[in-house]
């Protein structure tokens, strides 16, 4: 962290929109390390757990969802940044109950902005965009998604949907009443902290099999096989969570009132890569499991544009891709008992 987060953080209201789950949890840890005045956690533990919730007497927990009314008229004008973190993971649940993905994905957004449009000392409302919305549906040579880039309807999942309907309203508020939002449009983010079965489930077994490296992890220190599908031809863009926190700070402090910046590694990387990678890591000897291609997702291989962060907000992603997954085996392999615990929930 350079010195301008300092005085940035210091004394300085914070609320933070699912700050319990893997990516606002991590943020939080970092904003504690420089004298807030309070960060006020919103949180419905859906797809998060209580663990994750530093107890500190500078952070206030509030357990429920944005989108309740009791919740939302406890927002007074006090807060200076807003970071608005949750969502509805993931794309597989979204497929399975779209009804819950628009409640806890995309109502949010929109009662959240309705209720804070005209607070007058917010100086930034960062909304977590979704790098897979905008990025071209193709499993031939990818091109390095831009912020401008043209928007299709065709999308893979209610996810998908309503992620950018998110941005939408982002842009209609700032235009229409002057809410200073900012949207961070996230690639696929991986690190310490994203915990297998968090929160509750959510009707398929992606509940505890979430994003492909916790998963292809805990199966690797587990000895097991990794399941790639279309022989791992697939492509992402991943970036560590640290990177994203900081990539996230840079939007509150640099980002133009109404804008949007990705927040990318900037480098491609084949799920194949990332398998075998995490096996030489893990020292997991099993053979690769090789699945067929998942038939709704059709953005095969993308990696998103770093050219406008690094310009405007000075923002680069700094941990490589090993490097991140050794801190990620890690925490992992110290963590396995109360990822168990919360994988069996669900059993």
């Amino acid at each position: 962290m350079g010195a301008e987060h300092l005085d940035f953080i210091e004394n300085k209201s914070f609320l933070v929109i699912g700050g319990a789950g893997f990516v606002g949890s991590n943020l939080v840890k970092i904003l504690l390390r420089h004298s807030p005045r309070e960060i006020v956690i919103i949180d419905n533990l859906l797809s998060a757990e209580r663990i994750n919730i530093p107890e500190n007497e500078s952070v206030k927990f509030n357990e429920g969802s944005i989108s309740e009314d009791r919740i939302l008229s406890s927002l007074q004008d006090r807060y200076d940044y807003i970071f608005h973190l949750s969502t509805y993971h993931g794309n597989q649940s979204s497929i399975h109950n779209p009804i819950a993905d628009h409640d806890n994905n995309l109502l949010t957004t929109l009662k959240l902005m309705e209720r804070v449009k005209a607070f007058k000392k917010l100086k930034k409302l960062i909304y977590s965009g979704a790098g897979c919305a905008v990025a071209e549906k193709t499993f031939e040579k990818s091109h390095a998604t831009q912020e401008d880039a043209p928007i299709s309807l065709q999308m893979d999942s209610p996810y998908s949907i309503s992620k950018i309907v998110g941005e939408f309203y982002a842009v209609y508020y700032f235009n229409q009443h002057g809410l200073p939002t900012v949207r961070a449009r996230f690639q696929n983010v991986y690190g310490p902290g994203e915990i297998l079965g968090a929160g509750q489930w959510r009707g398929t077994p992606a509940t505890v099999w979430r994003n492909v490296i916790p998963t292809f992890v805990f199966k690797a220190l587990k000895k097991m096989p990794l399941p790639v599908e279309n022989n791992g031809i697939a492509t992402r863009d991943f970036i560590f969570v640290n990177d994203i926190c900081e990539g996230l700070l840079r939007c509150a402090i640099y980002g133009k009132d109404g804008d949007v910046y990705n927040i990318a590694s900037g480098r491609e990387t084949s799920i194949l890569e990332l398998a075998e990678m995490i096996n030489r890591i893990a020292d997991n000897s099993a053979k690769i499991e090789f699945l067929p291609r998942r038939s709704w997702d059709h953005s095969g291989r993308r990696i998103g544009s770093t050219t406008k962060a690094k310009n405007e907000l000075g923002f680069e992603s700094i941990v490589d891709l090993e490097e991140g997954l050794r801190q990620t085996i890690d925490w992992t392999r110290a963590s396995l008992p109360m990822i168990e615990s919360c994988m069996s929930k669900h059993q």
